[in-house]
């Protein structure tokens, strides 16, 4: 960054406000014999979920008050990227309809509404009719979220579940589609998925324990029957277990799954018996990680039990056990089995062969192909397939330059129909654009897969700006996809790069095993150096990159801050995980003790202790010079507690040693996922790349 930019910069959020300074309160405590202390512990609201402490209330107001100092004097370009993105949103968007049950199906947004329309129509005639409008039940929220909704067979009620503060917390309601009444059954703390069983008289749902964001048991509700007299169908005794619940895609049987990353525990029940005693069909003691389907009297099952990759594998559900299975496909060590949806002709699996996409269809006589598309590095999945007798499957597709599209591929002629195409109202030209793969040399010899996006005349010469996320947790993998934010940065002369480092699943489960726990520093070292090699090519040059990562992504670039903070020209982190040592101390917040798995227990292990305190970010923020940075959060998050960006924001403030801005914007009626309405969500956007642009000098 030039000098004379720095400092306009750094003069921006001088111009009405000081920066707000958080009190310290003296905290320790003892781990194996070693003293933890934090000045900021007080910022954890000690009655959460509840959060009314007056001084934490305070000093979040004074973060936004001065987050807004910095908007003030930008927000022409604020509303300049609004609008463009604006420009790019249908605002009449609506879905491919699709066929269940008799009716068929669709969604779409009237014009200058924030949320969807849902409506049917019977295949046997009859006019549309409107479902749900969740504009109508958002009217007098500032937040709302519809969590999931279900038809009764007997195609008369809906049930449906929604959240108005971002806690996650849903309620269910009922109505008869008929009348337009709606019954008195009425579920509170409910998880989100809910369903009717075969009879149409009752529902299954997730029910959340009182003060814990934790499912305490799988419930059916009798229709007509207050929330107390519902019979638990399942419970999990361990905190680190998730318990969830689905139906196979035959609707034979409910499907309830404990599962703690790597492991799932699964039990079925007939749907048409809900009351019958569940039945295991894989025990957590068998120690992997699998998928169920069903079809035609077996279980299909996707299991990592005999190799990481996943094999394909069947049994009788009239005799499941685990001796019983016969594999289908075996594991390989090119192709990672994703995930698969059973149809009654034929199965679909989604996969990925050495790091590309692709979606694989399996008749039952055993007859194998893949499906053809039209680009050589692309994101392919599932879509929305809601009959299990089809002779077609829905695919989503997208690449860095290809916007969304829906196909239908038709399995007697293997071709592709395009049902929609994502329209960009202001103008899209795909050819103006460029994107590539690139593998990146890391320290330790693995090469990591960076997906790059620019537009024609971009100069690899170095004098241009690259935006870099990153994820890298969880095995989850952000695919090479298309976005219309992102427009608007590639307009302005950047590139977009993608770095698909370990602890995602890009290559295969390993990928994602060699960048959790122990191996966890391997995310962020290949992070870095995926963003050295964009150096050496000269895509970019060194302190000219910005880089951005929500949630574990967060994590991710706070390390990478710590780890290299010369490299960047500006930092976003969204609901940033980087509290991590403290976060994992505290067993009480429900998603601690199922997140061991996934870094380590510093409670019972000293040796995880040491490891995570040696690279979460929050513990191992120096006096030391470090790049611009905006910090989001939800005061309501479940996932990531805000106090883990107000903490960060803080101590950043304590030690860093220059003038770069620094602002945290906290959303105090939202939670993880922010603004639920579209324009909402696009205006958070605009300030994150407002915050962006600003930090490459570029204004308009």
């Amino acid at each position: 960054m030039q000098k004379e930019s720095k400092r306009e910069f750094e003069r921006i959020s001088q111009l009405e406000i000081a920066e707000p300074v958080a009190a310290k309160q003296s905290y320790t405590a003892k781990y194996h014999g070693k003293t933890l202390s934090d000045d900021y512990h007080w910022l954890k609201d000690q009655g959460y979920p509840e959060v009314n402490d007056q001084p934490v209330i305070d000093y979040l107001t004074q973060e936004n008050t001065y987050f807004d100092a910095f908007l003030k004097p930008n927000q022409g370009l604020t509303d300049t990227l609004f609008e463009e993105f604006k420009g790019r949103t249908n605002e009449q968007e609506s879905s491919v309809p699709w066929v269940y049950n008799g009716y068929e199906y669709r969604w779409f947004y009237r014009e200058g509404e924030e949320y969807r329309t849902r409506v049917r129509k019977s295949l046997s005639g009859g006019e549309e009719t409107v479902v749900i409008d969740e504009t109508k039940l958002a009217k007098n929220f500032d937040y709302f979220s519809l969590g999931d909704w279900s038809i009764s067979p007997n195609n008369r009620y809906l049930a449906y579940s929604f959240n108005t503060d971002g806690s996650e917390r849903y309620k269910v309601k009922v109505q008869d589609l008929q009348t337009g009444e709606y019954l008195a059954d009425e579920l509170n703390d409910v998880a989100g998925s809910v369903s009717f069983t075969a009879d149409s008289q009752h529902l299954l749902y997730a029910k959340l324990e009182e003060k814990k964001w934790l499912t305490e048991s799988i419930n059916l509700h009798k229709m007509g029957e207050a929330q107390s007299q519902d019979k638990s169908l399942m419970t999990e005794d361990d905190d680190g277990f998730f318990l969830s619940f689905s139906k196979t895609s035959d609707e034979k049987f409910i499907v309830i799954v404990s599962s703690q990353r790597e492991i799932q525990e699964y039990h079925v029940i007939p749907s048409d018996n809900p009351t019958e005693q569940p039945k295991m069909l894989v025990s957590r003691e068998l120690g992997f990680s699998s998928q169920v389907d069903h079809a035609n009297g077996e279980f299909y099952l996707l299991a990592n039990d005999e190799h990481t990759n996943f094999r394909l594998a069947k049994v009788s559900s009239e005799n499941p056990a685990y001796g019983n299975w016969e594999t289908v496909i075996a594991g390989s060590d090119d192709v990672y089995l994703q995930s698969m949806q059973a149809f009654s002709e034929f199965i679909a699996i989604q996969a990925r062969d050495n790091g590309i996409e692709q979606i694989r269809i399996r008749d039952y006589q055993g007859n194998t192909h893949d499906v053809a598309f039209p680009e050589d590095v692309y994101s392919a999945s599932l879509g929305n397939n809601a009959e299990f007798e089809q002779d077609f499957i829905r695919l989503d597709y997208e690449s860095m330059i290809t916007p969304e599209t829906v196909f239908d591929y038709d399995l007697s002629d293997k071709s592709l129909k395009v049902r929609k195409t994502k329209e960009i109202p202001s103008g899209y030209d795909k050819s103006l654009y460029v994107t590539e793969r690139k593998m990146a040399p890391t320290r330790d010899g693995v090469e990591v897969p960076i997906s790059i996006v620019y537009k024609k005349g971009f100069k690899k010469d170095g004098s241009q700006p690259l935006y870099l996320y990153g994820y890298g947790a969880y095995g989850y993998t952000i695919s090479p996809g298309f976005s219309t934010l992102r427009l608007s940065l590639l307009d302005r002369g950047f590139a977009f790069a993608i770095a698909h480092v370990r602890g995602s699943d890009m290559l295969g489960y390993q990928w994602y095993l060699d960048g959790k726990l122990e191996k966890r520093t391997n995310t962020f070292n290949d992070f870095i150096d995926a963003a050295n090699y964009l150096v050496k090519e000269k895509y970019v040059a060194k302190g000219n990159i910005s880089i951005s990562g929500r949630s574990a992504g967060g994590e991710l670039v706070g390390a990478a801050i710590i780890q290299a903070p010369e490299l960047w020209r500006s930092v976003t982190l969204g609901v940033p995980f980087v509290d991590v040592l403290n976060t994992m101390l505290d067993a009480t917040l429900p998603l601690t003790p199922p997140e061991w798995k996934e870094w380590g227990n510093p409670i019972e292990d000293p040796q995880a202790y040491d490891f995570i305190k040696s690279y979460s970010p929050y513990d191992n923020i120096t006096a030391t010079p470090y790049p611009p940075m905006m910090v989001t959060g939800g005061i309501n998050d479940p996932r990531v507690t805000y106090w883990e960006p107000a903490k960060w924001t803080a101590k950043m403030r304590e030690f860093k040693t220059d003038d770069n801005l620094l602002v945290m914007r906290i959303n105090m009626g939202a939670g993880h996922f922010a603004n639920s309405g579209r324009y909402g969500r696009l205006r958070d956007f605009a300030e994150e790349f407002t915050f962006v642009l600003k930090a490459h000098d570029i204004d308009q």
